[in-house]
């Protein structure tokens, strides 16, 4: 009987251990991800961000891309590092586009200006919504569509994707023969 007891006990043993480790990374990963920045305000409104970037995008002769998401999100931190850590990408944003982080979170769901664009938060976090300067929405994406399959995202699906919503792209005089 003994024998009996002492595996139970060393059983009870590899258990506590195997659950005191996953405890121990479940709370460095928390710790982590608390101290990285955060890249949407949950202090500001979501209209008054689009606001002033209307107006950064008239004086710029550029469009808006929104990205809503928040904090909550890891595929929002994903989607945002895959673009902004890749020149290319991120120059083609930086000359084309005005970008705003716009938060959707309980305490903040920025329903009017959400209602503006036809509800893109019904779609899956992260929602990228494409804006001329004027404040009209050209197109809202999923930013699903722009994964690769492999647990990633895409550079040549999302550089076609930035690059078909330009200003140049959108305007008449781009596809009239000269």
């Amino acid at each position: 009987m003994q024998t009996v007891y002492k595996h139970k006990f060393i059983r009870m043993i590899y258990f506590k251990r195997i659950t005191l480790l996953i405890i121990a990374i479940l709370m460095y990963t928390l710790s982590v991800y608390s101290q990285r920045e955060k890249l949407y305000d949950v202090n500001i409104y979501g209209l008054q961000q689009f606001k002033d970037a209307q107006k950064q995008a008239k004086n710029e002769d550029k469009h808006i891309m929104i990205q809503i998401g928040g904090n909550w999100c890891s595929r929002c931190y994903k989607f945002n590092d895959f673009y902004t850590k890749n020149a290319i990408l991120d120059s083609l944003i930086n000359a084309d586009y005005v970008v705003i982080r716009v938060n959707y979170d309980k305490s903040m769901k920025n329903e009017q200006l959400f209602a503006q664009f036809d509800y893109p938060q019904r779609f899956s976090f992260p929602v990228i919504v494409i804006c001329d300067a004027e404040g009209n929405r050209l197109h809202t994406q999923n930013s699903r569509y722009s994964e690769d399959g492999k647990g990633s995202y895409d550079k040549k699906k999302f550089f076609a994707f930035l690059k078909n919503w330009t200003v140049k792209a959108v305007r008449p005089e781009s596809y009239q023969k000269k």
